[in-house]
């Protein structure tokens, strides 16, 4: 399994949390990010640096990915293509999403995107907290046994 991470949105304690991770399980991990990241030195993580553009990290992952592989991502289209490509999704705040979740999210998203289209505010995403640090936390050690 390779983890890989949606890193451009990912916040910072939920990467603190990832590299410990890929550390104690020995699992490679790809943070995909349009600008350099600084990463722990490990031969466990690595990053990959993508052109600026809409989606173009979004398609580095979802190229990338195998059955099997764990992604990290807030983005549910992103999500959807990495599950239909056999992947498990945790988003930074904690929830799983998987085949049997990712339609109902999906529906959630396009119909907030339409929202969006039409010129109704929606609000931007919640800001990161330490119970949505501790949801990830608890949501990965599970996916990776402990």
């Amino acid at each position: 399994m390779t983890i890989w991470v949606d890193a451009d949105a990912c916040p910072g304690p939920v990467k603190n949390i990832l590299y410990r991770a890929a550390e104690r399980t020995q699992l490679q991990m790809f943070l995909v990010a349009n600008r350099p990241l600084r990463v722990p030195s490990s031969d466990y993580i690595a990053t990959r640096l993508v052109p600026q553009g809409c989606d173009v990290a979004d398609d580095e992952i979802v190229r990338q990915v195998a059955a099997g592989d764990l992604v990290i991502t807030a983005d549910i289209p992103l999500a959807a293509s990495a599950i239909g490509k056999g992947a498990v999704v945790i988003t930074p705040f904690g929830k799983l999403l998987d085949e049997h979740t990712i339609g109902e999210q999906l529906s959630i998203s396009n119909f907030l995107d339409e929202l969006r289209g039409s010129g109704v505010e929606t609000g931007g995403p919640q800001p990161f907290s330490a119970r949505d640090k501790e949801r990830f936390a608890n949501a990965l050690s599970g996916f990776l046994g402990g």
